[in-house]
């Protein structure tokens, strides 16, 4: 933990991709209310599925917001990373946050979602940052959604990030389970990100005018049989926490490819 948060309550910077309104960052505020001094700085509207798209096109807008009451908050005209950007170079250029988190989101970001995700584009631009990150998400998609089950996962895990650390560029993706009738939540598992991918299609429609567009939907598929991933933690009723970092490089492949390849005879310009 950094010296300021030794020496008092550490900083927290919480951010979402459902909107300041969002049932899910309210009740992300109040549990880290109880653990440091939070600032807010979410999207002024839903961003879900925006990845981690920036805003260099059109202009951004930061509003003061007193939706929390106590707390400093700041609602913005752009996207997940565009906050974290804002909070960090613009609106708290000298104070260093302890811990990022985003979330909690309406909905699961398992497996390949993570790269969708809004909710995680916040995380990973802290890590990017070198800030201790997580994004938290929920598997049920309601705008009423019911936090109150992982509300002490949701602590737990803050807590221990804050006092153990993270490794520097690095952030973890965290899934909960829905709320299951008589069934508490198992217990937290580390998990990889499952092998699985979304199986799409695109509904064509009609307009009112008669104009034909298309609507994306799709099924979500899963080939890991493995009892190592977030999809079957999520499955079996256990929370995920899933390590991730932002270097897509496919390492091992490098040396094969050098091996391999007739580099030598690449065309000169």
């Amino acid at each position: 933990m950094s010296e300021t948060a030794l020496s008092k309550r550490p900083t927290i910077l919480v951010s979402n991709d459902d909107g300041i309104t969002a049932k899910g960052i309210r009740t992300l505020v109040e549990i880290m209310s109880e653990l440091g001094r939070v600032v807010v700085v979410a999207p002024d509207s839903p961003q879900s599925g925006m990845g981690h798209a920036i805003t260099i096109h059109s202009p951004l807008k930061v509003r003061r917001s007193s939706i929390f009451e106590g707390i400093e908050a700041y609602e913005v005209s752009g996207t997940p990373a565009d906050c974290v950007k804002l909070a960090k170079f613009h609106l708290f250029p000298d104070q260093t946050p302890d811990l990022v988190v985003s979330g909690i989101n309406h909905g699961s970001n398992t497996s390949i979602s993570v790269l969708y995700s809004g909710t995680m584009s916040a995380a990973i631009e802290g890590a990017i940052e070198g800030l201790p990150s997580i994004g938290y998400s929920l598997c049920n998609y309601s705008d009423e959604a019911d936090f109150s089950h992982v509300r002490s996962h949701v602590k737990f895990i803050a807590q221990q990030v804050l006092e153990k650390g993270l490794a520097k560029f690095t952030a973890l993706n965290v899934n909960f389970p829905a709320q299951r009738e008589n069934q508490p939540i198992k217990g937290v598992r580390i998990c990889r990100q499952a092998r699985a991918k979304w199986q799409e299609k695109f509904d064509e429609r009609t307009d009112p005018y008669g104009r034909k567009y298309l609507w994306l939907a799709g099924d979500f598929v899963n080939h890991d049989r493995g009892e190592d991933t977030d999809e079957w933690a999520i499955a079996n009723n256990y929370t995920s926490v899933v390590p991730c970092s932002f270097d897509m490089t496919a390492h091992h492949l490098i040396g094969r490819i050098n091996d391999e390849w007739d580099l030598e005879k690449a065309p000169l310009f």
